[in-house]
């Protein structure tokens, strides 16, 4: 699949996303809920603020000392005799995983959740070698990939925009499922499935949550247990890491990993933590060959600049159960395997501009996604950073969008024009506004709601009421004079 996920311009994206009734109402229940489970499991700590600035501490030491923790990380896994391949792009990736393949003549390849090998668009590689079949094992992916490779919409809940019965129609379409839509029962059918995939696999793909630099072992936080079989079936596994995902030491790790699983599901630990590498001669199971893949593609991007600390991103998702525009225009809208305010931030750095200059944009900067955020990213001023470069540094903005913000910051920024402006506005927007019956929600707005505005303001109006600006007389500066000239002649 890769980073970017359509071709689709943002608007005709976030058009579909809009119409999208159902994905809407399941966004929005997914996130009321998540609520309230994310905030009792942090209130059981009874110090989450504590929590997160560790949290922070941890994050920001990893990334400022990165090669030393990652060059400590390769010699132990190659001391404990698996092997490490630093990637620069997502070819190199693919490049390496093939050899792999090839080599081991693998034909069948289980993979556990992981962003990174979409990013790298590792699946489509796979399916492309002849006699080699390639099976998602995470309930939610398995589903995806069945419903002909659907794309993720969150980075947790991955197919939160399908309900049980289109999961059905999926089963029985693809697989000749001839059971009812109850979870139980279809989760049940798919555990067969994999189960049979698992004991014939040739490799093990997973990502990885956080690598020990001084170990050597990768950490997998996951609730299905489809992860433990793909590292302790297959005799070969590989794991695909993004460069930043490090921790100094499992001190570090028990900590990040209590972050993650309070953030990301609401729970105090997730239903495996799973630690892994190389099997070693007292172990019955587990890879006899180990794979490292370390991932650039774009993350050294941010070393050294205000972006730095998007590195810190611990991939919980808890930035998109607070967001109100991932609310309205769930996963898809984004055009990005990483959607939501992270992702906003992120896919710029790891994929530029060009295909994802809009995402910055995609956002109230409300501030939820900070405030939220267990390591303490701070996603909206990340946000602001990223339009500051396209307007003054990159000079990007142009046209009619570009002439009008000038027009407008000259006008506000002139106290004539700015009063000339106030007195004009009511009678000029007469032409844009509809005029309501009076009633209990438009009481004080008799001038009626502006519901046509042009150019910019029409992504505004096209989906919100905008109050059309009172009459000069009506205004509050020339209220609050009136109000103050009856005090002093009452005083006197």
């Amino acid at each position: 699949m890769g980073l970017k996920t359509s071709d689709l311009s943002f608007e005709d994206r976030v058009k579909r996303s809009i119409d999208d009734k159902f994905m809407q109402a399941a966004v929005r229940k997914s996130q009321d809920d998540q609520w309230v489970k994310r905030e009792s499991s942090r209130e059981q700590l009874g110090n989450w603020e504590q929590w997160r600035e560790l949290g922070e501490q941890i994050r920001k030491e990893t990334i400022a000392y990165l090669p030393d923790y990652l060059e400590q990380f390769a010699d132990n896994v190659e001391k404990n005799g698996g092997h490490v391949f630093f990637a620069q792009t997502e070819q190199e990736a693919q490049d390496y995983v093939k050899k792999i393949t090839l080599e081991k003549q693998a034909k069948k390849i289980v993979k556990s959740k992981s962003m990174v090998t979409t990013e790298v668009g590792l699946d489509e590689m796979l399916l492309e070698l002849e006699g080699v079949s390639v099976m998602e094992t995470d309930l939610a992916e398995f589903i995806l990939q069945m419903d002909d490779w659907d794309e993720p919409s969150h980075i947790v809940f991955p197919n939160i925009h399908k309900n049980r019965e289109q999961i059905r129609k999926v089963f029985e379409e693809k697989l000749g499922y001839d059971g009812d839509n109850e979870p139980v029962h279809m989760a049940r059918f798919a555990r067969e499935v994999l189960r049979e995939f698992f004991l014939e696999a040739d490799i093990g793909i997973t990502g990885c949550n956080f690598a020990i630099a001084d170990s050597g072992v990768i950490n997998l936080v996951t609730n299905e247990g489809n992860a433990d079989l793909c590292i302790s079936i297959p005799k070969t596994q590989i794991v695909l890491m993004g460069m930043e995902r490090i921790v100094p030491s499992m001190k570090e790790a028990e900590v990040v990993d209590n972050l993650l699983s309070r953030s990301a599901v609401g729970q105090s630990l997730t239903s495996y933590i799973t630690f892994a590498g190389q099997k070693n001669e007292m172990e019955s199971d587990g890879p006899e060959e180990f794979h490292v893949v370390i991932l650039d593609n774009g993350r050294s991007n941010a070393l050294g600049t205000e972006f730095e600390s998007m590195l810190q991103c611990i991939r919980c998702g808890a930035c998109l159960n607070v967001c109100p525009v991932y609310r309205q225009i769930g996963g898809h809208g984004y055009g990005s395997i990483y959607p939501g305010p992270m992702g906003a931030v992120l896919s710029p750095i790891l994929g530029g501009y060009e295909d994802f200059g809009d995402l910055p944009y995609a956002s109230s900067l409300c501030g939820a996604c900070t405030d939220t955020c267990p390591v303490k990213i701070p996603l909206h001023e990340l946000l602001v950073a990223h339009r500051t470069k396209m307007t003054d540094e990159l000079k990007m903005p142009k046209g009619m969008d570009h002439q009008t913000m000038k027009l407008i910051g000259r006008a506000t920024s002139s106290p004539i024009l700015f009063k000339m402006a106030m007195k004009m506005d009511h009678g000029a927007t007469g032409l844009m506004a509809k005029k309501d019956e009076v009633t209990v929600e438009n009481f004080y707005n008799h001038g009626g709601y502006i519901n046509k505005a042009p150019a910019m303001a029409k992504g505004w109006t096209d989906v919100r009421d905008l109050p059309r600006p009172p009459k000069s007389k009506d205004a509050f500066r020339e209220w609050y004079k009136r109000h103050k000239k009856e005090q002093e002649e009452a005083g006197k």
